[in-house]
């Protein structure tokens, strides 16, 4: 995977799902059940902790960092940054949750299942989110990847019984 092509992510701004348009609760409560916080900023506020800028959800310790612009791919990724790190590394996250390749993989194979939970969400529709925004995948497309490419990840989750918490998701 490599990372958002930021002229690619404005032209496809307005076909890809942000936080105004889901219930502000429901991702509340799926966050916090893997021992996150969401905390909304005003509109015209910057993101703290936000890697990539401003609409780019944030991370700071167990907080994500989002406003109503905010992609909820976005939100999703970095939530699933802090949720794959053990309990010590996540308290000391301040914007970069990691430079592994094996965390990167796991992280996008999580933010595409946690979609699920999601209504109005789902990972069809997170899935072409995350192409339509400029995540690039070896196979061409989110789809090809995660079907086909991301035993490794899957594997991961599995490792660290990440994937079984789904279940209650």
């Amino acid at each position: 995977m490599t990372t958002p092509d930021h002229a690619v992510a404005e032209a496809e701004a307005d076909t890809v799902l942000r936080v105004v348009d889901i219930t502000f609760g429901d991702a509340q409560h799926l966050l916090a059940r893997h021992g996150l916080q969401l905390q909304l900023v005003a509109d015209d506020a910057p993101i703290p902790g936000s890697y990539w800028g401003e609409p780019e959800a944030g991370i700071i310790g167990a907080q994500v960092f989002v406003r109503g612009d905010t992609p909820v791919h976005s939100m999703l990724h970095e939530a699933c940054h802090l949720i794959v790190l053990p309990a010590e590394r996540r308290a000391q996250v301040h914007t970069d949750a990691t430079d592994s390749i094996e965390e990167e993989d796991a992280t996008c194979f999580l933010q595409i299942v946690l979609a699920d939970a999601l209504p109005g969400v789902g990972r069809e529709r997170l899935m072409r989110d995350m192409d339509a925004w400029g995540y690039s995948f070896r196979l061409g497309s989110t789809r090809a990847w995660f079907e086909q490419d991301a035993e490794n990840a899957r594997v991961w989750l599995a490792q660290r019984q990440l994937l079984p918490d789904l279940a209650a998701a």
